[in-house]
């Protein structure tokens, strides 16, 4: 049983909201309920204050602002037919201080940050020894830890997008209207901080009733992330130090040795909610179309390797108004234009948003490395259980006489097939026209050897993310979005590849080898393991079944030559730069759509170079000034300089370069 902060998020909030609107300041407290601030100085009323201080993690996961601001605008994904957003796509003119989403971003994690200040000051004045909940010195140092690491979680939350914020620390004793934005490196400062401070009074983890609340695991990891981000920086001023890289190194090192976190044996148990068995079953060995899965989301949401999620429930009297609403924007077209098919829980409601990139699509090793296959759904199993109006087989392709005139695809056998073949192994349309699948969305094709290379992939269809499926939701309404999938923000794996990044950065690529080749492995096929045939059948693979791990380990000729397989930028020609892109390729390969694309390569310092190379879809507004997010229009109107509203002037000079 998860810790639900559901049942208490808008009671508590009610009390402590920061609201921050063209009306009203940046930093109010709003009574909207019958609560006074008496009930937060109870136990138990401190105990809500606590849970209330994560209900703003959700936020990232019930909406368009995850993608957005999160995914677009990178190498990883483009857009799909539905333009809803595109602005963080194509950094258009749309993209101002104007922005929903970086509004939303501001106050959610400001309200996150005005209950931890709230919830520590209140706590450490708390004495009554006769409380159960808070008594004892020990308690109440455990529920402010708790608070820091959130704090500083937020605030890193806010650095990466925005830049130099305000700093907020305590809750104002008077009203307060000016908040001057701190430097980046300051709040990289308070950030680590937070989490050092934090650390050592948390237990590595959680699990029952209390999974979802900070831990050491979630804290070091972060403290971690922190360093390395700060670290990362080359032409930026984030405050780094030479001794960065180390700090990297010690705290995500004690989550891997320490947490008692450990990696999935398989890589698609992470993500399998919406594979029968786990796999992609060959044409015909279901028997029926598939369905969801209920116990497998749960085993997701409970995997071992999963440090850090917002919780998210699947109680409908529980649930948040949103819930995770992720599993929306990857799906391409099913439900249209392919015989067979019709729209259904386990493929989901295609909302058309991401479209993987070429070069999301290439980076895979497909025929050694499993996570290709375990990440992007390439079949479509028919639902329809009606045959009319559905293709048969005609004298000219029945495998046997007696098969004219019977239906080419039964239920649960595949209806459509996405062709992952390389630009180099066209498929002729006379091999697409012998395929028994309704329809045949070849990657690359021709009508005869030699001829014009053409593709069927197209911004409405095109390969599906399916890491977010979530094929049960909250009720059983065909267009439910509300899913019951957590919302992942660190998993192991993620702090495996900044221990090989930290090392990397510091010369030391045998060592960084080390923690990459442990993904790999993990990543490998297994002997006996079920796969895709379009490894052997358009992809040049065996079709033995043997074990792919000798041939998936990465050797520092990846890095220290332009090799083929890592596409490296033209820019790039040095074994130092070719690391770090490097990197960024095993982050694709592990963490593709998983919400750190956009801030790993600002992280790097990539984005603007990596963006316009492999994102077709991107505007020539596009600068390198789009490195941060406008600061919110209506943060700067509620604030005030020296006592009188902001000028235009003064909104200038504190707002990100280029807004």
């Amino acid at each position: 049983m998860k810790l639900n902060f559901q049942n208490l998020s808008w009671m508590v909030a009610g009390a402590l909201l920061i609201t921050v609107t063209s009306c009203k300041k940046f930093i109010k407290e709003e009574l909207v309920t019958t609560l006074t601030e008496d009930y937060y100085k109870s136990d138990v009323g401190l105990e809500d204050l606590v849970k209330s201080a994560y209900f703003p993690l959700q936020w990232k996961f019930t909406g368009e602002q995850s993608y957005g601001m999160y995914n677009f605008g990178t190498d990883e994904f483009r857009e799909g037919d539905q333009f809803n957003n595109v602005r963080y796509n194509d950094y258009d003119a749309n993209l101002n201080s104007n922005d929903a989403f970086v509004n939303g971003l501001w106050i959610n994690n400001y309200s996150g940050i005005r209950r931890c200040n709230q919830g520590m000051e209140l706590i450490a004045a708390f004495d009554q020894p006769g409380s159960k909940l808070l008594g004892t010195q020990a308690q109440k140092d455990l529920r402010i830890a708790e608070l820091k690491a959130l704090r500083g979680f937020y605030y890193f939350q806010l650095v990466q997008q925005l830049g130099g914020v305000p700093l907020v620390t305590s809750v104002p004793s008077d009203p307060q209207y000016e908040f001057a934005r701190a430097s980046v490196a300051e709040v990289y400062a308070q950030i680590i901080s937070d989490f050092r401070s934090a650390g050592p009074g948390l237990p590595w983890r959680y699990t029952g009733v209390d999974r979802g609340r900070a831990t050491k695991a979630m804290t070091y990891h972060f403290l971690a992330k922190a360093y390395l981000t700060r670290g990362s920086a080359v032409t930026e001023a984030r405050g780094q130090k030479a001794s960065d890289m180390d700090s990297v190194i010690v705290f995500a090192d004690s989550v891997v040795t320490a947490s008692g976190h450990a990696l999935e044996a398989d890589y698609g148990n992470l993500f399998n909610a919406a594979y029968p068995d786990g796999r992609i079953p060959s044409v015909g060995d279901n028997g029926a179309a598939p369905t969801g899965n209920k116990a497998r989301i749960d085993a997701n949401n409970a995997s071992n390797e999963i440090i850090y999620a917002a919780q998210f429930s699947s109680n409908l009297s529980l649930a948040g108004s949103l819930n995770n609403q992720t599993h929306l924007f990857y799906p391409s077209a099913y439900d249209a234009g392919i015989p067979g098919m019709t729209r259904d829980f386990f493929n989901g409601r295609p909302f058309r948003r991401l479209r993987p990139t070429d070069y999301a699509i290439d980076i895979f090793d497909k025929i050694n490395d499993s996570r290709f296959f375990k990440s992007f759904q390439t079949v479509h199993y028919r639902n329809v259980a009606s045959n009319a109006s559905l293709p048969v087989f005609t004298a000219a392709n029945a495998p046997t006489p007696a098969l004219v005139g019977k239906p080419r695809v039964g239920v649960g056998d595949t209806a459509a097939i996405y062709i992952v073949n390389p630009a180099n192994m066209p498929l002729l349309a006379s091999q697409i026209a012998a395929m028994r699948y309704y329809t045949v969305f070849a990657r690359y094709k021709q009508t005869a050897p030699g001829g014009t290379v053409t593709t069927d992939y197209s911004n409405n269809k095109y390969l599906t993310l399916m890491k977010f499926a979530d094929p049960i939701r909250l009720t059983t309404t065909n267009n439910e979005a509300r899913g019951i999938r957590n919302g992942t923000f660190a998993r192991l794996a993620d702090t495996y590849l900044a221990l090989a990044e930290a090392w990397g950065r510091k010369g030391d690529y045998a060592q960084a080898l080390t923690y990459v080749n442990i993904l790999r492995k993990r990543a490998s096929f297994k002997a006996g393991e079920a796969r895709s045939p379009q490894i052997w059948q358009f992809l040049g693979g065996p079709t033995a079944l043997d074990n792919t791990e000798a041939s998936n380990l990465a050797t520092d000729v990846l890095f220290t030559t332009n090799a083929p397989s890592e596409n490296y930028p033209a820019s790039v020609v040095s074994t130092t730069s070719r690391f770090i892109h490097f990197i960024l390729n095993e982050r694709t390969r592990e963490l593709c759509g998983e919400f750190y694309r956009w801030e790993d390569l600002v992280r790097t310092e990539t984005l603007f170079d990596r963006t316009k190379l492999f994102n077709e879809d991107v505007s020539p507004s596009f600068a390198p000034y789009h490195k941060l997010r406008p600061i919110p229009y209506l943060q700067m109107i509620a604030q005030s300089v020296n006592g009188k509203p902001m000028s235009a002037a003064d909104m200038a000079a504190y707002q990100n370069p280029g807004y």
